[in-house]
């Protein structure tokens, strides 16, 4: 298929199925953030528990020992929800809800539009794009001044 056959509509495919899809993987790159947010949010605690190794170190050294045996004992290396750890998190919303949506998406493009992505995106490039003004060519390799 050539470049720029891959984000043109094939024949027979409705403007609701390409909304459709557009609105599909609209909501997979909402969920893609949302992934994001969660391996921040796995590094974030991760990074706080290191650094707890530092704030023992220094309540010991400050003379409060009972106080650093609390941080090591109740706080580090403490589960973040009951039997998890944020590693687990992430594998188990990347298994039961990540991957499954990735599938299910893929497999509607291949189905509905014969596997060519973000036709809806495309025609809206099409359709809010200056004709003729170099810095609004449809391909990437389209004339430059």
């Amino acid at each position: 298929m050539a470049d720029d056959d891959r984000h043109r509509r094939p024949d027979g495919v409705s403007d609701e199925t390409v909304e459709a899809l557009g609105s599909l993987s609209k909501s997979l790159e909402t969920t893609e953030c949302a992934r994001g947010h969660l391996f921040a949010f796995h590094q974030h605690t991760g990074a706080a528990d290191f650094e707890l190794d530092r704030a023992v170190a220094l309540l010991r050294a400050a003379g409060h020992p009972e106080w650093a045996e609390r941080v090591r004992t109740e706080i580090l290396g403490r589960n973040v929800i009951p039997g998890h750890w944020t590693f687990q998190i992430v594998d188990a919303y990347d298994r039961t809800y990540y991957q499954p949506f990735r599938d299910l998406e893929q497999a509607a493009v291949e189905h509905l539009a014969e596997g060519r992505r973000h036709l809806y995106e495309a025609e809206l490039k099409q359709a809010r794009r200056t004709r003729n003004h170099p810095d609004h060519t449809f391909r990437p390799d389209g004339p430059r001044p």
